[in-house]
């Protein structure tokens, strides 16, 4: 009895095995297809309560004095966000980093209406897996191209998360202050 049962079951278990896994392969491969269609865009504004680094920071402070917002869009809908300032130094605080690009916007008005020399990321989040990883890609391309733009360096938290997020995607360690930590960017991988 056992044997006719055991007979019976296991084609049909074989058989929503393999239809299980054929499913979890195909979804799987779609998971990350987003990323080749998603763009970088240029954003006026973004949600700053979703903001896990910096949500104190409203987008007036985000936008000022030559500050920049970037997103990675993919079917009308942003799935990572980063935020920028351009300085000539790199700041060890967001309190410093406000001064510095202020300095840095203010020269510019009296030069070339080029914004410092090295873009500072001192806040990025996404929303869906891989969308960190590529809107940092994605900066840093934009970065290379600039005429007038030679670094890309972070402002992070001082906290492990962060610490490994940068190094992983290829990030160097310039320094740790004392509530902040600085990489910078030199090849994506």
């Amino acid at each position: 009895m056992i044997r006719i049962i055991k007979d019976k079951l296991t084609p049909r278990f074989k058989a929503r095995f393999r239809k299980s896994s054929q499913e979890f392969k195909k979804e799987f491969k779609n998971f990350f297809d987003w990323i080749k269609g998603a763009e970088l865009v240029s954003l006026d504004q973004c949600k700053t309560s979703e903001d896990p680094v910096r949500p104190e920071l409203d987008n007036i402070f985000r936008t000022s004095y030559g500050r920049k917002i970037y997103g990675v869009k993919y079917k009308d809908e942003i799935h990572a966000v980063m935020c920028f300032a351009f300085t000539n130094k790199i700041p060890k605080s967001v309190r410093e980093l406000d001064l510095l690009s202020k300095d840095a916007f203010l020269q510019s008005a009296q030069r070339d209406q080029n914004v410092g020399k090295i873009a500072i990321a001192y806040t990025v989040w996404s929303k869906k897996k891989g969308g960190g990883k590529l809107i940092v890609k994605e900066v840093f391309k934009m970065i290379k191209k600039s005429n007038h733009l030679n670094r890309l360096v972070t402002l992070s938290p001082l906290t492990e998360m962060a610490r490994n997020f940068h190094l992983k995607n290829g990030a160097v360690e310039v320094q740790i202050n004392e509530d902040t930590q600085n990489f910078e960017y030199k090849v994506i991988k």
